[in-house]
């Protein structure tokens, strides 16, 4: 037989017991926590070229494979005597941005004609001579506000350099880790 006063208080328990389940259930999903998201901009590392890589006066008789090298302290290595006068000095640029890690980076090097580019050394801010030549070299733990940047690098020549000026180029890439 159907009885019905307990099916009512069947009906009771369970819709008391699901309606505990939900509210017990929907606790957990109103509970919203607000989150922030920090952002701090920096400036942009900017470079300022203050001197170039100066090789001065070489003997136009610079055979091929020999070296004449400019450390970032402007030292010159001239084992086969090719240095003839001028002026011989690291390349110097100005280096400006916020401290933080950076990166400097020697790339797209075009010597001139009788000669090539290579080995560059790098300098920054009194720190330690370090190789600038490959991707990615770390030289400093941060940026200095009006840090020097000293260049280095080796010349070698070709065997076929002629009387006349001679310039290469490269760049300087300074970037924030």
């Amino acid at each position: 037989m159907f009885n019905f006063n307990q099916s009512r208080k069947f009906l009771a328990i369970v819709g008391c017991a699901l309606a505990g389940f939900l509210s017990f259930s929907s606790a957990y999903a109103t509970n919203p926590e607000p989150v922030t998201a920090e952002v701090e901009f920096i400036a942009p590392v900017t470079i300022t070229e203050t001197n170039a890589l100066q090789y001065g006066l070489l003997d136009v008789n610079l055979a091929n494979t020999e070296p004449v090298v400019i450390a970032p302290n402007g030292n010159v290595t001239d084992t086969f005597n090719r240095v003839a006068g001028g002026t011989q000095a690291a390349a110097a640029l100005t280096v400006s941005g916020a401290a933080q890690p950076i990166t400097i980076v020697v790339d797209t090097i075009l010597p001139g004609p009788g000669y090539g580019l290579g080995t560059f050394m790098c300098n920054y801010n009194g720190g330690a001579d370090t190789l600038c030549g490959a991707p990615a070299s770390l030289l400093g733990t941060g940026v200095v506000l009006g840090a020097t940047l000293l260049v280095g690098a080796t010349l070698t020549g070709d065997g076929t350099a002629a009387a006349g000026p001679a310039d290469g180029s490269f760049n300087v890439t300074v970037t924030y880790q």
